[in-house]
């Protein structure tokens, strides 16, 4: 009885130890949308400068990183790190991030036309990011092709079936360049581009990272993407260069405190190494290769891209709305994969007989002609819905990004049939009035009844 009650009593005091006694806190936990290569440098570097600091990092695309915080199995992390201004207002909407104490990097508020740091203090901007195009010195000069000076030269008929793309639904990079076109252009302006790009796509490709390696590997000859994407660390740079166009377009790079986080200290840590000049000097290693957020590295030429703090005249022109772009973010996506990335075959082909038919009339005109195709590109330049609905839509059905093979809700489903059922008629139209364009052609000895690979219409 007498050892009964001393293991008892040995029992209960290791019980109150216990309780006494906080339990080992997990790693800072950082999700982020980084490639590998740009997360050991940090990582070792922050090791270095904080070696009682045990750091993790769980990396994934942008849109899958969203919905590892905001989905029904959330992810315990401390620290959001990703590029895309549109993800972290899509977590400020979801509630999902904490207040975050800016630091003192002598950055302005705005720079080129854009606010560094988020107003209401939920996220911070610690690089700058330049959208341009890449392309393939050597395939553009075999194909006779000049580089892209503005976006909208990717709707030019020479470059049918020679340009890369990231869906946005796949890449939060992308999506951040479709939202931009669609806030500076418009929405019908800004869609009518996009499906006219879209018609011009070879591919589009499953990651940001594989519009710069199918440059490189001469799979197509431009791609549109982001300035630290454009050069695969495994490829060979050898025929690979980016430009920015003359509409240049910077946005920061954030990093956030995420609501939940265990260990508040150890990220407002990383972040305060982040921000100091060691950290952004990390920015300029070629391994990374991003534009640091401090102007004193551009005071001194230690860059080598444009710089942000001098493009006053040009921001004037350039304005763009996160908290907008978030509202309607699983929308885009939707949108562009059901009108761009899932018949991408059938609108390239489209386009390919109306850029045919448009090439023999600038030799003769032909009224017939002439009407048939500029009514497909009208159909073609078409949305299912305005602006206005569309934002109607995003607020009132509750749209997520679901993985492949999962169902979505039954809302998100029959908005999805909607807009697949209007781009199936609209396709159809415009095919058809392509094709009847050709055929006035064809009737008339302009064109040859047969063409490569297809039988006469």
């Amino acid at each position: 009885m007498k050892h009964r009650i001393c293991a008892l009593a040995l029992i209960g005091l290791c019980l109150l130890i216990a309780q006494s006694v906080p339990a080992a806190a997990r790693p800072l936990r950082i999700v982020t949308s980084f490639p590998p290569s740009m997360i050991e440098l940090y990582r070792k570097a922050f090791q270095q400068a904080r070696p009682e600091i045990e750091v993790e990092f769980v990396q994934r695309k942008t849109t899958a990183a969203v919905a590892l915080i905001t989905g029904g199995e959330r992810l315990e992390a401390d620290l959001f790190w990703a590029s895309a201004p549109d993800a972290f207002e899509l977590l400020k909407l979801e509630g999902r991030l904490a207040s975050l104490a800016p630091r003192d990097t002598g950055t302005p508020a705005i720079v080129a036309g854009y606010p560094v740091n988020d107003p209401s203090g939920m996220y911070l901007g610690f690089a700058l990011s330049g959208y341009g195009v890449v392309w393939n010195e050597a395939y553009l000069a075999r194909h006779g092709l000049s580089v892209p000076k503005r976006w909208r030269d990717l709707t030019a008929p020479v470059y049918h079936g020679h340009v890369g793309l990231s869906s946005p639904s796949r890449s939060g990079t992308t999506h951040l360049m479709v939202e931009a076109l669609l806030q500076s252009e418009g929405w019908s302006t800004g869609w009518a581009v996009w499906r006219q790009v879209g018609g011009n796509l070879a591919t589009v490709t499953a990651r940001s990272f594989g519009v710069a390696a199918g440059v490189s590997r001469g799979r197509f000859g431009v791609g549109i993407t982001i300035d630290f994407l454009a050069q695969p660390t495994e490829l060979d740079a050898g025929p690979v260069r980016f430009s920015f166009p003359e509409q240049k377009v910077f946005t920061p790079a954030s990093i956030a405190l995420l609501k939940d986080a265990v260990n508040p200290a150890a990220a407002n840590a990383f972040v305060d190494f982040l921000l100091s000049v060691p950290g952004q000097r990390l920015l300029l290693d070629p391994r990374i290769d991003r534009q640091p957020i401090r102007p004193e590295f551009y005071a001194d030429g230690a860059t080598d891209g444009p710089n942000p703090f001098a493009l006053s005249d040009e921001a004037a022109t350039w304005s763009f709305d996160a908290g907008r772009s978030a509202q309607r973010y699983e929308l885009i996506n939707i949108l562009f994969d059901e009108l761009i990335t899932f018949p991408l075959s059938d609108a390239a082909d489209i386009w390919r007989t109306i850029y045919e038919v448009e090439a023999a009339l600038l030799a003769a005109p032909d009224t017939d002609a002439a009407r048939e195709v500029t009514r497909a590109r009208a159909l073609l330049a078409q949305m299912p819905f305005n602006e206005a609905e569309a934002t109607r839509l995003a607020a009132g059905v509750k749209l997520l990004r679901v993985p492949r093979g999962l169902p979505a809700s039954a809302e998100q489903t029959a908005l999805t049939a909607r807009i697949q059922t209007w781009t199936a008629q609209n396709l159809g139209e415009a095919r058809a009035a392509a094709e009847a364009g050709r055929r006035h052609l064809v009737d008339r000895g302009r064109l040859p009844a047969l063409r490569a690979g297809k039988a006469a219409p």
